[in-house]
């Protein structure tokens, strides 16, 4: 455990990548107060409970003590954002005290940075609390995630449109090497792409360091985790609306929850960022968004895979053809848990797809379609109680599912617990967490501390928390904004 007096720091980007960040203090929030605290991530850290309720801790993570050990930094990267590339951006409001074992530990809205440009590289309060509640649901249904260890409110407001409470949010994650960083570096310091691949490889894919072309094998690797993660989104329907490559982590963990939301009736034509005019983030893009973030990643491999730019750009993108028809075998893996099957075959493909069809075109909610599903195979539940009452094509679909061969090996009411293990009844509800946070930035916390509570068990129903499984009734579109 970490002791009381003191956190102990690394600091391997700052020292072994110290080309391509700068170093920066936060600024000093004196009066602050933490609003949220997450002990249990806390405890994954090392650091002991009695530290993260100190006043030590409060200074630290304000910005009004810099620990011994911390050499904080802004971290400079490019960014393709919808489609237009930016090669000069960086942490703009975000500084990087250091790894507390092996993981990142940022304060994000702690003030300006090299990279801030005209900005105050504060944050606003709402935004802080957004993405605490809803990095950590992420990792309530294990989805991988940049993770919050406390939110603050600064007692200091920051000026947008108007004068609004600012706040700090203290994200932790397994780095913040973005497919933008391998951008910035193969724009702006081509000398330093293979110290940071080997950075990348060292922290992240040490099984790679004795392979054959290691770079191209972490190419691959990283093509991977990017279809597994969205895999993941997709299955709970997750839209993160802001998929530039300065937003697309090389570890494969979600970050950036400001555009974000999650699907209500399934449409997968929907998209709720107020900046994506043409629906470029939807959900249904997502996969094919993520293949086109690789081919820049991709872009930027080129000098670390052979000295013959044709060879390199041919290996490339015989690993990058691949990565679509992996995307889709995670997909349906995925899919098959939240049906509680675990054999994948083409019937079961062809069920998942038309399953999908039904729900688009009868407007049915996403999440509770699953929660009912499995009422209706452990019989708790009759069909004109269900979101599929009067959905004439279900009644035809339920009774080809339930003669899958995976209902010969088990028994309805087992594969009904699989489900519900799987499939969350609590998701942020957009409609919910956009009140709670309204309130909580007025001064009352209430709302969004149950619904944070409720989230970390997502998948226990409670009768006394009905309303907040339920989708809101409003025909409204419902608009996310970035938060900064």
């Amino acid at each position: 455990m970490v002791s009381l007096s003191k956190i102990n720091f690394e600091n391997t980007y700052a020292n072994e990548l110290n080309a391509i960040c700068e170093r920066c203090k936060p600024t000093s929030f004196k009066k602050s107060e933490i609003l949220f605290k997450n002990y249990s991530l806390a405890e994954e850290l090392g650091i002991d409970r009695s530290f993260l309720d100190s006043d030590e801790c409060l200074g630290i993570f304000s910005g009004c003590i810099i620990s011994e050990s911390s050499l904080p930094i802004a971290q400079a990267y490019s960014g393709h954002q919808y489609g237009n590339f930016n090669p000069q951006m960086g942490d703009g409001r975000a500084i990087l005290l250091g790894e507390i074992n092996k993981r990142d530990v940022q304060l994000k809205g702690s003030g300006q940075t090299p990279f801030s440009k005209r900005g105050d590289g504060k944050s606003a309060l709402g935004p802080v609390l957004r993405e605490y509640v809803i990095s950590e649901f992420m990792n309530s249904v294990n989805i991988p995630t940049t993770r919050s260890l406390l939110a603050i409110k600064s007692n200091e407001s920051v000026f947008r449109d108007e004068e609004i409470p600012g706040g700090i949010l203290t994200r932790v994650a397994n780095s913040h090497v973005r497919i933008g960083t391998f951008e910035y570096v193969s724009y702006f310091k081509k000398n330093n792409l293979e110290a940071l691949a080997n950075y990348v490889i060292k922290r992240h894919y040490p099984e790679l360091s004795e392979t054959n072309n290691k770079y191209l094998s972490l190419f691959a690797a990283i093509c991977d985790k990017q279809s597994l993660l969205i895999s993941k989104w997709m299955g709970i329907g997750f839209v993160h609306g802001v998929m530039n490559t300065d937003n697309m982590l090389i570890s494969g963990e979600t970050i950036d929850y400001g555009p974000c939301a999650f699907l209500d009736e399934y449409n997968p034509s929907i998209y709720y960022s107020s900046i994506d005019r043409h629906g470029r983030y939807s959900y249904k893009n997502q996969p094919a968004i993520m293949v086109w973030n690789l081919s820049k990643l991709a872009e930027a491999f080129i000098p670390l895979i052979d000295s013959n730019k044709e060879r390199a750009v041919s290996k490339l993108s015989e690993v990058l053809n691949l990565t679509m028809p992996t995307y889709q075998e995670y997909f349906y893996i995925e899919m098959g848990k939240k049906f509680g099957l675990k054999n994948i075959d083409e019937e079961v493909i062809n069920l998942i797809n038309k399953y999908m069809k039904i729900l688009e075109d009868n407007n049915i909610d996403y999440t509770l379609s699953f929660r009912d599903l499995a009422k209706l195979l452990s019989n708790n539940k009759k069909i004109d109680l269900t979101v599929f009452k009067n959905v004439k094509d279900f009644v035809g679909w339920y009774n080809k599912f339930i003669n899958l061969s995976s209902f010969k090996k088990s028994s309805k009411d087992k594969i009904s617990k699989e489900m519900d293990y799987y499939n969350p009844c609590y998701i942020p509800r957009n409609h919910l967490i956009e009140d709670a946070l309204k309130n909580a930035v007025g001064g009352d916390m209430n709302e969004i501390n149950l619904i944070a509570e409720i989230l970390k068990e997502p998948f226990t129903e409670k009768n006394e928390y009905e309303k907040y499984a339920m989708p809101s009734f409003s025909n409204e579109r419902y608009v996310t904004y970035c938060g900064t």
